[in-house]
């Protein structure tokens, strides 16, 4: 959807039969002419993969075009001018995790990463005209359990440096007129998160879950920003997580989790307050890019797993809403031959699990004879949404029942629904995956030999423990860039993931947390026993979790396994951690999970 920000209407568009994405503008009017901004079309040829994106300057006169052609995640930033088309002699390579733009245009502030470790560690300001070797390094981060990022506050007045693990962060500040020294804001506490943002004057906004497990909003003083000086703005609530605050002229909008549902809050000093009503059992909901910051109009997202993604417009002041845009499917949808259930599932220790369900209404019948497939994440805080995927309509029209879970691991019941899920209590994540397996089957959701499981990444490692623990659960599962040789990972700090994640998954200098990640890693549980149907794949540009760890997992599955069902392993080529880029090079490749899973029905195997 187009979206207004200074002077020109923003959007991106696609030609039909292309892969990627075009980045337009429009002056003024969406009646004006259309100004090409990117072509990712373009931009690819000659190229197996692009991961691209764009920022563009305040003066909206220039745009950089940042790009990945590899997947490893190492991005080359190039500046267009957008008055003439041409291209700048500037080219900066090597970096990551984005570029910010001083507040003059007339430089670029950006991050880049040890090419060993991949740890993002420096920020440098690059003057438009100056070859990269002429940056000026503007911070460095010497603790290697720290990783770096730069982003423009919602004032555009503050570039801030993010430095932080998985649970504790130093954030510092610079002007973004003329960026030089960073400013520490709070040190970096053991278990002590924040973010700092600027709206309008001498305060700074912070949310935080210092003294507030499931977050707190406080304003700080800029002149002295530290924690003591920290002021409640939305105070702490123990039975809502406070996952994201935006901030507009005289009220903000947050967004809320409670019991695994997003809410969204209007929170004013005037009749502009409440929620936002969302009337389905199970959704997905979320604050969209709002880059205007005098204006009532609110966007923001909404899908369920039966509703297309949409775009909605919410007045504060009038708490009208207006939908924009619906995501079409162009094979033809009737929302109605779909039903979605939300279940809480009992767990082993008595904790209940969200569980969402879709089935196709005249494919169902609950007498435990239909085909499932369950997804799983459960890890660093992300919560699992139950989101439309139009894919899956292609599985609920064969009769599969669906199943999104919302296991431990994720904020997805606040912040202890995290910390549970973590650490000395990874296993709770495998538990809560397996009850919620064993529900579906024992109330007759799915067939007892029907089922199959699939995560990525570190669901991959969901995929692997769950493989070992009750292989006897699953006709089959597909683990995707699976995190699963978690004991040489985590010993191995030259490689990526590594010391900046052991308070995510654990130390094993410590032999407390190295005899529990042993307990199980997936690699280091094998055993000589019957496994079900497998398809693992990985890419070999990964950076997040190289292709060498599957790779080993499945030779040593393939030793140890004392059945005849499938193993397949599929090394992508030309790609890294998110699979192929391109919209339809990208269905291949959900096109082979779901192959795997009804040739495995039909054939036996």
């Amino acid at each position: 959807m187009p979206y207004k920000e200074g002077n020109y209407y923003y959007y991106t568009r696609y030609i039909s039969g292309v892969d990627y994405a075009i980045y337009c503008r429009k002056k003024s009017s969406l009646d004006a002419a259309e100004e090409i901004i990117a072509d990712g079309n373009e931009l690819a040829k000659g190229e197996n993969y692009l991961n691209f994106y764009i920022n563009v300057s305040p003066d909206e006169t220039l745009a950089c075009i940042i790009m990945d052609v590899k997947g490893r995640n190492f991005y080359t930033i190039k500046i267009k001018n957008l008055l003439t088309g041409e291209m700048l002699s500037d080219k900066i390579e090597d970096t990551r995790n984005g570029c910010e733009w001083t507040s003059d245009s007339r430089a670029l502030v950006y991050a880049v990463p040890d090419k060993e470790t991949l740890r993002v560690y420096q920020i440098y300001k690059h003057v438009l005209g100056e070859k990269q070797n002429k940056d000026i390094l503007l911070f460095q981060e010497n603790d290697e359990t720290l990783d770096v990022y730069v982003y423009t506050s919602r004032s555009k007045k503050y570039i801030f440096a993010y430095s932080g693990r998985t649970d504790a962060e130093a954030i510092y500040y610079t002007e973004a007129q003329d960026p030089s020294k960073f400013t520490l804001i709070q040190p970096l506490i053991t278990d002590m998160s924040y973010s700092a943002d600027h709206a309008e004057g001498d305060k700074f906004l912070i949310r935080t879950n210092y003294n507030a497990k499931n977050y707190r909003l406080v304003e700080a003083p800029i002149k002295n920003p530290a924690k003591e000086n920290w002021k409640d703005i939305i105070p702490h609530r123990e039975n809502s997580f406070l996952s994201n605050v935006q901030f507009f002229n005289g009220f903000m909008v947050a967004e809320e989790t409670a019991e695994g549902l997003t809410r969204i809050r209007i929170i004013a000093i005037d009749e502009r307050a409440g929620y936002v009503e969302f009337e389905e059992p199970a959704y997905y909901a979320s604050l969209g890019y709002n880059p205007e910051y005098s204006t009532n109009n609110i966007r923001f997202g909404y899908s369920s797993l039966t509703t297309p993604y949409s775009t909605y417009e919410y007045n504060a002041a009038t708490k009208e809403r207006k939908l924009l845009k619906q995501e079409e499917i162009p094979s033809g949808y009737d929302k109605d031959l779909y039903a979605t259930e939300r279940i809480m599932v009992i767990a082993r220790d008595g904790k209940k699990i969200p569980m969402a369900v879709v089935y196709k209404r005249n494919m169902f019948k609950k007498d435990g004879t239909s085909p499932g497939f369950i997804y799983g994440y459960g890890a660093y805080g992300s919560s699992n949404e139950d989101y439309f995927d139009s894919n899956i309509l292609s599985l609920l029209d064969r009769g599969f029942v669906y199943a999104n879970t919302h296991i431990r691991g994720g904020y997805d019941m606040g912040g202890a629904w995290y910390d549970d899920g973590k650490m000395l209590r990874k296993k709770n994540t495998f538990n809560d995956f397996i009850d919620c397996s064993e529900y579906l089957i024992q109330n007759k959701y799915v067939a007892k030999n029907k089922l199959f499981a699939n995560g990525g990444s570190a669901g991959g490692l969901l995929m692997g423990a769950i493989t070992n623990m009750r292989p006897d659960l699953y006709r089959g599962i597909i683990a995707d860039v699976p995190f699963v040789d978690v004991m040489t990972t985590m010993e191995d700090e030259t490689i990526p993931l590594t010391s900046f994640e052991w308070l995510e998954w654990g130390n094993p200098k410590i032999k407390e947390q190295y005899d529990y990640m042993y307990s199980y890693s997936p690699y280091d549980n094998i055993e000589k026993k019957d496994y079900p149907n497998l398809l693992v794949t990985t890419g070999l540009n990964d950076s997040q979790v190289q292709y060498f760890e599957p790779a080993k997992w499945v030779a040593k599955l393939r030793y140890m396994k004392t059945d005849d069902n499938l193993l397949l392993f599929k090394i992508n080529m030309d790609a890294g951690h998110g699979g192929n880029s391109g919209r339809f090079e990208s269905l291949k490749e959900i096109a082979l999970t779901y192959a795997f899973m009804l040739h495995v029905l039909e054939t036996g195997k």
